[in-house]
């Protein structure tokens, strides 16, 4: 049904409506086959010729909202990140705590010496005698892409940071990888370049395996953005006063209330981050 709509993308390009990808999304999300239909059954009436990916996005955001508010939380946790912004280091900050979840000490915001130039960092983990420089591409609007660019330029930055670490004392019988971590996407060109520089490109769904959707929903580190009762404004005081994780709010209750939401309400908001967390 539907298969002649053609849908836009939020980089502009057209394509086919497919009501699987939508079904999957939705069930990602963890929502149950009886409101998966009844929630494909209220869009359907709203897919127009030329409807944006977005619209359609928000119409089932709204309808999961309507049900079970902690699935609408799940099924926006690409648009959660991209809510982190305008600037990128909060997403710094992210990606050393999904880092961290995976057994790696972390560091962000480093001011290291190459063997030509000094790099700022954004993120260093290390683990063991594995040792990773990883940079952070975020973008807070929908359609952006990382192109070939971004990875030649992050390996020549990468080969100045590793000559100086190869010649540290405790350097025997370490490894050294280069990282970069969007929460986009990347071009075939970018992708084939760190496949062949050995740089380990990490995206919203790319590679197949390990990436960062996967490496969120596997931590349960969900961001507190993606909570579904919280507005814009809300959010970004949480933020302001370094809240970043939904588990944070366990820890520090009383920030509800000092971002001004009233204690029902923040009563009600604990209890779907409490539902998010347990879904992991």
């Amino acid at each position: 049904m539907n298969s002649s709509i053609s849908v836009r993308k939020a980089s502009g390009e057209l394509e086919v409506f497919s009501e699987e990808k939508l079904y999957q999304s939705l069930h990602n999300a963890g929502a149950g086959d009886p409101l998966i239909s009844w929630v494909i059954e209220q869009i359907r009436p709203q897919l127009v010729q030329g409807v944006t990916t977005r619209k359609i996005y928000q119409l089932a955001f709204k309808l999961l909202r309507q049900k079970i508010g902690v699935l609408a939380s799940r099924y926006s946790l690409k648009e959660a990140i991209m809510e982190l912004g305008p600037t990128g280091f909060p997403f710094e900050k992210f990606v050393s705590e999904v880092f961290r979840a995976q057994g790696f000490n972390t560091l962000t915001g480093q001011i290291i010496q190459g063997r030509c130039v000094t790099h700022e960092v954004d993120v260093v983990a290390w683990k063991d005698n594995l040792q990773l420089l990883i940079e952070c591409k975020y973008h807070n609007t929908a359609g952006r892409i990382c192109h070939v660019q971004v990875p030649l330029y992050i390996h020549s930055r990468f080969n100045d940071v590793r000559y100086m670490w190869q010649r540290e004392t405790q350097s025997e019988g370490k490894n050294y990888e280069g990282w970069i971590v969007t929460n986009t996407r990347y071009t075939s060109d970018a992708q084939d370049y760190g496949k062949c520089a050995g740089l380990h490109l990490v995206g919203w769904d790319y590679p197949r395996n390990g990436n960062l959707k996967n490496r969120i929903e596997m931590a349960g580190l969900f961001p507190v953005t993606a909570i579904s009762q919280l507005n814009h404004r809300q959010k970004q005081s949480l933020l302001d006063a370094d809240i970043l994780l939904c588990r944070q709010l366990l820890e520090q209750p009383e920030q509800l209330i000092k971002a001004g939401i009233k204690p029902r309400m923040a009563d009600k908001i604990l209890d779907e981050v409490q539902q998010l967390i347990a879904l992991d």
